[in-house]
């Protein structure tokens, strides 16, 4: 008997509207499980209805009963994994009655302020905004209700600071809703799956379902040789030899495919590269993605690429994980990934099909990286995944959330807010005496003031709280705006904006230079430029060693 025997008629004709008619190994495993109110870690390749299998048994346990408030908080590492699964949603939530809403930093007020008069039964958003909800009355009264939170990709945000802010979230949301939720945690990739089961967990049984064996890999790895004509692209680009024969030969492997992803590890890299096919190459085959252009740019890339009218989109981690670009036939690595899961995440985006073989190559020319990348190549073919780690008691997160439960409630005991920090999996070994050694500090600079036993919220700890929501690292940018149409290209760092200068200073973005015209408060205002310009450099382009 099928797995979907199990969901309500009307769902299951929905699917067939889809053309689903049967589920697949992940859904016949999942639907059960979370039907049955199991805490669940879901571990499955990318193309093979990994998140339906979360979502489907629970808008089957919507459609049973009808109640008040928002049902399901499904978080995701980013505003374009929210995007994308708000247009996945949308088309059951149509069909179901069912009310869907996306909530992170590019939701527009007036949006925010309907989802408060009418709240969703699904609330899609990110860790950052998780942690604003919780400030508000209003906010916090839409999370009573909370039965179900799925984090997407929770491999990506359990390693970090983020990681340890949400698990903190997700105790307090539990002190919000007053009673337990079932947990559901999805990956594709996760080489610890007891610990990451452990941190979802934190204290609970959690259920491990782990389907690998229904996806094939085939990786290789490449390096460039010398061709004619090298010696003229050198001086084109200028570039030095290594790099120039690589990117070239990058191209080559593009034009024998017919739809690549091609993966970089920094966003300069990324630039590079588009900028010096854009000037030898003047087709639209080639456009550029990563997280400093603007959501705007980055739709328009993403939809020239599900259309086909660009052959090849040269990215970052941006499209590392689940977002939607259609179907692909090859992923490019432009020199060692430096991890095994990462390069599965990346490969397994080319055959994103149930059954299909996904096809990967890595370019790369250093003797050390060529033997890096063969060893991450045969891991990945292998199924071999790097032990993760998870960092225990962060005091920088510490700091971050005794402030913000400070804030959410205006006053708080100490020994509260120890309890419920130390109830989350990266805390659970926090001794007394650290806290209190944070909490002293965060007095002294007077974040939080500490009144007959308690600590009380200040001016100066909610500012600091609200332009330091996120563990990410970040410094002050500058919008980059095209003066002839206005439109928003991306976003440049500080430290980079204060090396330009006006009407002289080029520089080279969304694989294009501008010519700086002026420079206003928080704008660079920019023409484009025939010449290659310089490359910027953002905060947090450090890959892992």
């Amino acid at each position: 008997m099928s797995a979907f025997s199990l969901l309500n008629p009307l769902l299951v004709e929905a699917l067939a509207k889809k053309g689903i008619d049967r589920p697949t190994r992940p859904q016949e495993l999942m639907i059960p499980a979370v039907l049955s109110g199991k805490n669940v870690l879901l571990i499955a390749p990318t193309g093979i209805g990994k998140t339906e299998a979360a979502v489907l048994p629970l808008l089957n346990r919507i459609l049973k009963e009808k109640k008040p408030g928002v049902r399901l908080l499904y978080v995701t590492p980013l505003r374009a994994l929210n995007r994308d699964m708000m247009e996945r949603l949308a088309w059951f939530g149509e069909r179901l009655g069912i009310s869907i809403a996306v909530r992170h930093g590019d939701t527009t007020q007036r949006e925010r302020a309907r989802q408060v008069r009418n709240v969703p039964d699904i609330l899609i958003t990110t860790p950052e905004t998780l942690q604003i909800m919780f400030q508000g009355k209003l906010l916090r009264r839409m999370l009573e209700n909370v039965e179900w939170l799925v984090v997407d990709e929770i491999h990506e945000l359990a390693r970090d600071e983020r990681g340890a802010q949400l698990a903190v979230a997700m105790e307090r949301l539990l002190a919000v809703r007053g009673r337990e939720y079932q947990r559901i945690g999805l990956s594709a990739t996760v080489g610890s799956p007891s610990l990451i089961a452990q941190y979802l967990g934190s204290g609970r049984d959690v259920s491990v379902l782990n389907v690998v064996e229904t996806k094939s890999f085939h990786i290789q790895v490449e390096a460039p040789e010398d061709e004619d004509g090298d010696e003229q692209l050198q001086e084109l680009f200028e570039l030095n030899e290594e790099l120039t024969r690589a990117i070239r030969h990058c191209k080559d492997v593009v034009d024998g495919a017919t739809s690549t992803l091609f993966f970089v590890n920094t966003r300069d890299t990324a630039e590079l590269i588009g900028s010096r096919y854009a000037i030898w190459d003047k087709t639209e085959g080639f456009g550029v993605h990563h997280g400093s252009l603007s959501k705007e740019v980055r739709i328009f890339m993403e939809d020239r690429f599900k259309s086909a009218e660009l052959k090849c989109l040269i990215c970052t981690s941006s499209l590392e994980l689940g977002i939607d670009v259609g179907q692909t036939d090859l992923s490019l690595q432009f020199n060692s990934p430096r991890e095994v899961t990462r390069l599965i995440q990346r490969v397994g985006r080319a055959g994103h099909q149930v059954g299909e073989t996904s096809k990967g190559k890595i370019v790369t020319w250093n003797p050390d990286d060529i033997m890096e990348s063969a060893v991450c190549a045969r891991m990945a073919m292998a199924g071999e995944l790097e032990e993760q780690r998870i960092r225990n008691n962060p005091l920088n997160v510490l700091a971050n959330q005794v402030i913000s439960i400070v804030v959410e409630y205006t006053e708080a005991a100490p020994e509260h807010i120890y309890k419920l920090v130390k109830q989350s999996f990266p805390f659970r070994s926090l001794k007394r005496e650290d806290f209190d050694s944070v909490v002293k500090a965060l007095v002294e600079l007077r974040q939080v003031y500490e009144v007959d036993g308690l600590l009380k919220k200040t001016r100066r700890g909610r500012e600091y709280f609200y332009d330091n929501i996120s563990m990410i690292p970040d410094q002050r940018s500058y919008r980059i705006v095209d003066v002839g149409s206005r439109h928003i290209i991306g976003t440049l760092d500080e430290g980079f904006v204060a090396g330009l200068a006006d009407g002289y200073s080029a520089f080279i973005t969304r694989g294009t230079t501008w010519r700086v015209v002026d420079i206003q408060d928080e704008e660079v205002l920019v023409e484009q430029a025939q010449e290659l310009g310089a490359l910027p450099s953002w905060v947090g382009e450090e890959i892992p060693i």
